[in-house]
């Protein structure tokens, strides 16, 4: 998961460089959600309840 994170933040760096705000923001969304999903996750796995 945090490869894509790094992967959408740098497509979003580049577009932004490049001039298209569209393409930022929607990488940019894209990564905020990836970063609360694995925020919640991390924080479930260190209170045990995701326990494989």
């Amino acid at each position: 998961m945090l490869e894509w994170i790094l992967i959408l933040i740098v497509v979003a760096a580049i577009a932004a460089f490049l001039g298209m705000g569209r393409v930022t923001g929607a990488a940019l969304s894209g990564a905020k959600i990836l970063v609360v999903l694995a925020l919640i996750i991390g924080v479930l796995s260190l209170l045990g309840v995701l326990a494989a």
